[in-house]
């Protein structure tokens, strides 16, 4: 078996995540691209569209589909990963477990482990290759393209696209999650590349099933709703918050998370809630907040 499988999947998942942030930069190029591509599209056209401008002008074979109002694309690859020749340093502060956050019948769920370690060094030894980043973007180009050349932008266009790239010989594949709105308020400048990347959802998965897939059967496709996607992009903030790490030694993790919490929702102005639940597994401790003490709180900080 390929020496890519053999490492362990929490190692490999980690390399990867430290990864994918070579690829921000590139994504963030999209906002300069030329948004006005005639002719328009039609929904019920964009899957082929898609694949078409990506078969055509970047040779890529993808597949695509559209699923309510989120758009995937299935990007199949071969050797995905690849050893850097100079591997990226950085500083680990802390100890995260992956845990899933959930917004149902109102009531927000935020569950955590971060622990405090000590602080040492360590280096990224495997990486996105470089071609692949190439590809990854070419696929964002012609998205971008199609959607922002649709008709009726308030009827038709996609909510959601998400990016799959998989790697059909080890079995390894990165998803990529996007909010439409929020790539035209970048194309715009109503938001910054920083705060762009940190909304984009990013996750690493490791399965047999996904050897040899060229059509990207194996995935659980499905509509993404902006619960969910609030619910992960917290998920995906509290990681980016202590990983990188953003913060120091001993800040206090708790308040921490909750500016997290209410920053992700103000930044969408989502009041659809009545229940926040913080539960820190770390230490056990949990703590529930009703949504009229989330933003008044917020509100009296800001004066």
């Amino acid at each position: 078996m390929n020496s890519i499988m053999m490492k362990s999947k929490r190692s490999l998942k980690s390399s990867v995540k430290l990864a994918l942030k070579t690829l921000l930069p590139l994504i963030l190029l999209l906002s300069a691209c030329n948004s006005s591509v005639p002719p328009s599209f039609v929904k019920e056209g964009i899957t082929q569209a898609v694949k078409d401008i990506c078969k055509k002008e970047y040779k890529l074979d993808i597949s695509s589909r559209l699923i309510g109002k989120t758009l995937w694309v299935y990007l199949p690859l071969e050797n995905i990963i690849s050893k850097p020749d100079k591997p990226e340093k950085y500083l680990e502060r802390f100890l995260l477990e992956d845990k899933k956050n959930s917004l149902q019948e109102k009531i927000l769920k935020v569950n955590y482990s971060v622990r405090p370690t000590t602080e040492k060094e360590k280096s990224q030894e495997m990486g996105l290759d470089k071609s692949v980043n190439e590809k990854i973007f070419d696929v964002l180009q012609v998205i971008r393209r199609v959607l922002f050349s649709m008709g009726n932008p308030n009827k038709d266009v996609p909510e959601f696209f998400c990016i799959i790239t998989a790697d059909i010989r080890n079995g390894f594949e990165i998803k990529q999650v996007f909010y439409f709105l929020d790539l035209k308020k970048l194309s715009y400048s109503f938001i910054s590349q920083t705060e762009y990347q940190h909304r984009i959802i990013q996750d690493t998965a490791i399965s047999a099933e996904i050897i040899g897939d060229r059509e990207g059967n194996h995935i659980n496709y499905q509509d993404i709703t902006l619960e969910e996607f609030l619910a992960d992009q917290i998920q995906s903030r509290i990681k980016m918050k202590f990983q990188k790490p953003e913060v120091g030694a001993n800040v206090d993790i708790d308040k921490e998370v909750l500016k997290i919490v209410v920053y992700t929702l103000e930044a969408y102005n989502f009041k659809d809630f009545n229940l926040l639940e913080l539960s820190n597994l770390a230490t056990g401790k949990d703590v529930t907040l009703n949504q009229a003490a989330i933003f008044s709180d917020s509100s009296e900080k800001k004066k």
